[in-house]
């Protein structure tokens, strides 16, 4: 991929900040502190700035995936040139409801956006793929992904291929292990950093499945076990935290790969939705 078609640049300084060492992390820290300053700097300029060497700077940009600074700049340039005005704003406890909704909102649809200029085509491709092909399909979420592996689930079911979601770090890693080549394990993790998830994918490896990951950060040891990485993107602020606000993103990619295979697997999709309308009529008055 071209270094001026790259998209989504803060999404992606913000996604590999937890795995990147001292000095590299403090330009990146300086960069999403004052992005609109950094289009106008030379890199010996941000290196005074954010106290690093220019060496830094340029294996940074190289590790996000550009040629260099200046493919760097052009696309945090193309970042900040929004056609909607970024009205993003911190809540505060003097805000009347509706400006808090406001906020939220805004909030939620910038994680789209962000997450939107991170998908890869390649792998969306290959997701949608592997899990048309699987035998079985096991989601698994802790905690805050939990409600994410559910829904997949809720979803998953109506295509026709054996699915179910585990939300128990016991369970996940028993039935990982019981698991015949074919499977596919999708685990959902926005730390990518949960010990319990990380070992259910290796034992899921070891039995034969394929791994799929859904988490915020491309470098996290999540993405280590999985053969498919999917990468969602969000902001933290004082009253919501950054995986509070990454749920819509995820549910938004599950969406995708949800109506990708159904599209494959329409006849069977179909099917299943009449015979599920004609049980559910049953408990409705």
């Amino acid at each position: 991929m071209e270094d001026n078609h790259l998209q989504g640049c803060l999404a992606r300084v913000r996604g590999i900040l937890p795995s990147l060492k001292s000095a590299e992390s403090r330009v990146a820290r300086y960069i999403l502190q004052n992005p609109d300053q950094i289009i106008h700097l030379s890199i010996t300029e941000l290196a005074e700035f954010a106290q690093s060497a220019e060496a830094t700077i340029f294996r940074l940009c190289k590790r996000l995936g550009y040629g260099g600074y200046q493919a760097f700049k052009i696309s945090l340039a193309s970042d900040l040139v929004k056609p909607l005005q970024n009205i993003h704003q911190e809540i505060t406890p003097d805000d009347t409801l509706l400006t808090i909704a406001a906020k939220v909102f805004q909030s939620n649809m910038e994680a789209l956006q962000d997450t939107l200029t991170l998908v890869d085509e390649r792998s969306l491709e290959k997701a949608v793929q592997t899990l048309h092909q699987a035998t079985r399909i096991e989601f698994y979420g802790l905690g805050g992904s939990a409600p994410i592996a559910m829904d997949a689930y809720h979803k998953f079911i109506r295509v026709g291929i054996p699915c179910i979601a585990l939300t128990d770090s016991h369970m996940q890693v028993i039935s990982a292990r019981l698991l015949q080549p074919g499977a596919v394990v999708f685990a959902i993790s926005h730390s990518g950093s949960n010990i319990d998830i990380v070992q259910a994918l290796i034992t899921a490896r070891q039995a034969g499945a394929v791994t799929i990951c859904l988490t915020n950060y491309p470098k996290s040891p999540v993405t280590k076990e999985s053969d498919i990485c999917l990468l969602s993107s969000s902001r933290e602020s004082h009253y919501r935290s950054e995986a509070m606000s990454s749920r819509i993103a995820q549910l938004s990619i599950i969406d995708t790969l949800f109506v990708g295979v159904s599209l494959l697997r329409r006849d069977i999709l179909l099917e299943n939705l009449q015979k599920i309308r004609e049980v559910i009529a049953l408990k409705r008055y």
